[in-house]
């Protein structure tokens, strides 16, 4: 097939997941258009007038499937290109705009959840990473519709629920390489997450706290993606616990940023919003052993007894809960290996190209 692939806001998991598609399964030719991962609110709202503006010879171009993530405008984008609106289309829901925590760095944006109902609707199916993700979807764009002061057209969600499924984002191979773990030495923790409000920071500072009250010797990396303004949790962790951090920062080298994966014990979230949890998933996969609350896209993944007692309103009792598993988990030589090979490329990728044939009839 000749498949339009779509990323209006190309962040990092969505550009590794579009390059996923594209690396196994070669059989088809991906036509790929793709926006920077900035202005968010200009661009969930003007990325179809960007394509139509910039990419219109493209864009009428015969395909025949259009699969765009839900930052996408497709409703706007099929009426100002005709040429799309009889091609049949996917939406991926890497996240929604309704389950993300409430901050001045998140973005209750009613523009922006709004566009995603509209997309839905235009869309022929809807696919969402994790059944939190879409559950959390259909309950927030019910509760939106419901606000509306007269002509609440809440049948709508049924129709959006009837052509909704769930696929999650596949895992990279690299990640299943053999672990790399030195035997000898502390515990070695890992975060590896967006230094944003929403990965719970503060909750990290408060955890790391604990540990230390406890004695446990451990030595933790910090790492993940970072952005100009970053909570004030960073510095405090870097001021107190300077003698407890190895690696810091960003890793750009995909292959350093795995090593550092294989070679650590245990990997943390303290998330308060996570879709699929990529993150904590391919430390999994590296050969980590997770320690997450029970909340969120958690449970689907990861077997109940690798999650702590969730508290969400309750910062300093989630993280006693947490130190209580770190420490317990650290008196074993080696923390138990837990099998997600079933999230690996070479397994999910019968069950993508399912999707694509069955979506383009």
């Amino acid at each position: 097939m000749r498949i339009l692939l779509l990323s209006a806001y190309d962040a990092a998991s969505h550009r590794q997941w579009r390059q996923g598609l594209a690396n196994n399964l070669p059989e088809h030719e991906w036509c790929v258009l793709a926006l920077p991962p900035r202005h968010f609110s200009w661009r969930i709202r003007g990325n179809a007038f960007s394509w139509a503006g910039e990419q219109r010879q493209m864009l009428n171009e015969p395909y025949d499937l259009i699969l765009a993530t839900s930052m996408v405008d497709l409703a706007t984008l099929r009426g100002i290109v005709p040429g799309l609106s009889t091609t049949p289309a996917i939406i991926y829901f890497h996240e929604n705009q309704f389950a993300y925590p409430e901050s001045g760095h998140a973005h209750p944006s009613v523009e922006a959840q709004i566009t995603s109902i509209y997309s839905g609707l235009a869309a022929d199916r809807l696919v969402f990473n994790s059944a939190y993700n879409r559950d959390s979807f259909l309950a927030g764009a019910l509760a939106l519709i419901r606000k509306m002061p007269d002509h609440a057209p809440t049948t709508l969600i049924d129709s959006l629920a009837a052509k909704s499924l769930v696929l999650p984002v596949p895992l990279d191979e690299a990640c299943f390489a053999r672990r790399e773990r030195n035997k000898e030495g502390p515990t070695t923790l890992l975060w590896n997450h967006r230094w944003e409000y929403d990965k719970g920071p503060e909750r990290l500072l408060l955890l790391m706290q604990k540990l230390e009250t406890a004695g446990l010797d451990y030595r933790i990396h910090i790492i993940g993606q970072q952005f100009r303004a970053m909570p004030e949790s960073f510095d405090a962790m870097r001021m107190q616990f300077s003698h407890r951090i190895g690696k810091w920062g960003y890793i750009e080298d995909r292959a350093a940023y795995l090593h550092i994966l294989r070679s650590s014990d245990i990997a943390i979230s303290t998330a308060l919003h996570d879709f699929q949890g990529i993150a904590i998933l391919e430390a999994v996969a590296c050969g980590c052993t997770p320690v997450a609350p029970r909340r969120l896209a958690y449970p689907e993944f990861i077997h109940a007894g690798y999650l702590a007692e969730s508290c969400a309103d309750d910062a300093d009792r989630e993280a006693a809960a947490m130190a209580d598993r770190i420490i317990a988990l650290s008196k074993h030589t080696e923390p138990a290996a837990i099998d997600i090979s079933k999230l690996a490329w070479r397994h999910m990728k019968q069950r993508y190209r399912a999707l694509l044939a069955s979506a383009s009839t």
